[in-house]
């Protein structure tokens, strides 16, 4: 396999990955990735109405190839406290590729007294260092929107499709 004669794209790179997915197509069909699952299970195209609402995202920084976190606060009465979080729900994306970005946290976050919700790894003042530091079991909308250029990044990983309403 020679570098470039097939595809020529320009990046030695993305012809050899080219190359190597049609050799593979030619053996496997059995593969999706999470965000094609997750977009099939949300539209309930594997068995019915699902239910859910929302198809949780992690998107990548191009600068690294880190994970992205988000940052915001929800007035609650006179407290006005920053949270952070690397999952998100994809509220629009306009034209020139930018996107306001929903802030998603497990269990439930309502800027009140959820100090400690057992069994919960998110808590009041919660900033997690990655995204394995928080679950994304029964994530719920946190109504924390931020607006982000999705040009800025490189990997979009998409998590098990849930109701967060």
């Amino acid at each position: 396999m020679s570098c470039g004669k097939k595809y020529d794209s320009g990046s030695c790179v993305i012809d050899i990955l080219k190359d190597i997915v049609d050799a593979q197509n030619d053996v496997m069909h059995d593969c999706t990735t999470s965000c094609e699952r997750s977009i099939a299970d949300l539209l309930g195209d594997t068995g019915g109405g699902s239910g859910f609402d929302t198809v949780p995202v992690i998107l990548y920084c191009k600068d690294g190839c880190t994970p992205f976190k988000g940052y915001g606060s929800k007035r609650s009465g006179d407290d006005c406290e920053v949270k952070g979080s690397f999952f998100f729900r994809v509220k629009s994306v306009d034209d020139d590729g930018c996107a306001i970005l929903e802030l998603l946290f497990a269990d439930r976050w309502h800027g009140d007294d959820d100090d400690d919700v057992e069994g919960s790894r998110h808590h009041r003042g919660f900033d997690p260092k990655s995204p394995a530091d928080q679950s994304c079991r029964n994530l719920r909308a946190s109504g924390i929107c931020i607006t982000v250029d999705l040009n800025c990044f490189c990997h979009v990983t998409c998590l098990p499709a849930a109701a967060t309403l």
